[in-house]
């Protein structure tokens, strides 16, 4: 007998099931991740872990009453998932195991986050959830800044700002650092854009997100994010260059694409020093390599699996406790595939390589094939993702992390090898007149 309409279960249900209730989830999810650290900050720890647990609990139930109208066509992109078992696998060998259980915890939590935006959401609204909350975000970094630099002319240090905006910057807003919130400010730009050409919001709203978002790019004086703008920039102009090009011959241009990025790579590589020159980077970089080179010995003692998973380094404990220094304290390797190295070893970073090739040529070819230009947002931002990993390990933790398993998750949905599998044999099993 079916149960009547009015009835206390069948009300819950409706409310869980409700679109708004999914589009607020996904918004609140997104907005844990970019103000991950001015809410540690301000709820302290246990108040920001509450609220994760909180938000993961209502979209479970949001998931559990819309299951029948949610797709799961491609369920989770097999090299996530298994990345993910690696990374699990690593407490069989941490010494630190209470570290690695909390990190995989961590981990998982922001994966599932994720999991949640991009099988309740399209693409559309995934970008238009990403514009509400980087708005947000960084016009309370600029905010904070605007406070902390001009009107008390004093640092912030309980929120990590150090009141540089009276001298222009650098500037780190609510995020951990200016290159953090120049990723932000470059995955905002990139949404404000979109919605631009899609007309989602009105069209003074989105210019002012970008310029909002240009002036957080320009005040981090990030050379990092100075040189990783240019060349989301350079991906923007190809994709769509690309995407004007007729289809038959669309292959041919993806190749000629792919050949003139490996020779800019190699040019990039040969005449390194006048471009470090040119993005004044010597500082920043000398500082880098010198800690690279401290993460390369402690990672060939443990090469093939790692010294085991942590996320973000936890500096009380071994091996990372070598690394941290007084002088310029860090909580990563700042290069994500040494931080892999190191925690997963050789097999993680291999694994790690192949997820972000998968998700980045699935999104690519998405973004030059489809007709909605929504499909250009996670090409654009794993591309964005990618170069600012090689400077920063932000893509393996909370805004990063989750940016990622969104656009790697809606890309294995569209171009999935197990659903062409299951297509090819479907059509062999249909009589010859309906193939």
């Amino acid at each position: 007998m079916p149960e009547p309409a009015s009835s206390p279960r069948a009300l819950l249900i409706g409310m869980a099931g409700s679109a708004r209730l999914a589009h607020a989830l996904a918004t609140v999810g997104i907005g844990l991740a970019a103000g991950a650290l001015f809410l540690q900050r301000t709820l302290g720890w246990a108040g920001f872990l509450a609220a994760v647990v909180v938000a993961l609990v209502l979209m479970l139930l949001s998931y559990l009453a819309r299951q029948d109208e949610i797709a799961w066509r491609s369920l989770l992109p097999v090299s996530l998932l298994v990345f993910l078992v690696w990374a699990a696998v690593s407490l069989v060998w941490s010494d630190y195991k209470w570290a690695t259980v909390g990190g995989l915890a961590y981990l998982l939590a922001f994966t599932l986050i994720a999991l949640f935006v991009a099988i309740s959401r399209d693409t559309i609204q995934i970008v238009r959830a990403f514009g509400d909350v980087l708005r947000v975000a960084l016009g309370a970094s600029l905010g904070i800044e605007v406070f902390s630099g001009i009107l008390i002319d004093a640092p912030l240090p309980f929120l990590g700002v150090h009141g540089a905006l009276g001298t222009l910057g650098p500037i780190s807003g609510i995020e951990p650092s200016r290159d953090q919130l120049g990723l932000v400010a470059i995955i905002g730009a990139i949404s404000f854009a979109t919605e631009h050409r899609t007309r989602s919001v009105p069209r003074l709203v989105s210019v002012l997100s970008l310029i909002l978002a240009g002036l957080c790019i320009v005040l981090t004086q990030s050379p990092v994010i100075a040189f990783a703008t240019i060349v989301v920039g350079i991906a923007a102009a190809v994709i769509y260059g690309v995407r004007r090009v007729r289809p038959e011959r669309r292959q041919a241009w993806q190749f000629a694409v792919l050949g003139l990025a490996v020779a800019a790579s190699v040019l990039l590589w040969v005449f390194r020093s006048p471009v470090i020159t040119l993005f004044n980077a010597s500082g920043t970089l000398d500082f880098r390599i010198d800690l690279w080179r401290r993460v390369i010995d402690l990672a060939t003692l443990n090469g093939l699996q790692g010294w085991g998973w942590v996320g973000p380094w936890r500096t009380e404990i071994f091996p990372f406790s070598v690394l941290n220094t007084a002088v310029r304290p860090t909580d990563s390797a700042l290069n994500a595939f040494l931080d892999i190295w190191l925690q997963l070893g050789a097999v993680g970073v291999v694994i790690f390589l192949g997820m972000v090739g998968l998700a980045f040529s699935r999104s690519w070819l998405l973004a030059g094939a489809r007709r909605s230009v929504v499909y250009a947002w996670p090409a654009a931002a794993l591309v964005a993702l990618i170069i600012v990993s090689l400077a920063e390990s932000s893509i393996l933790s909370e805004f990063g992390w989750m940016t990622f398993v969104i656009c790697c998750t809606k890309a294995s949905q569209e171009l999935s090898w197990r659903s062409a599998l299951r297509s090819a044999s479907n059509a062999t099993h249909l009589p010859p007149e309906r193939r």
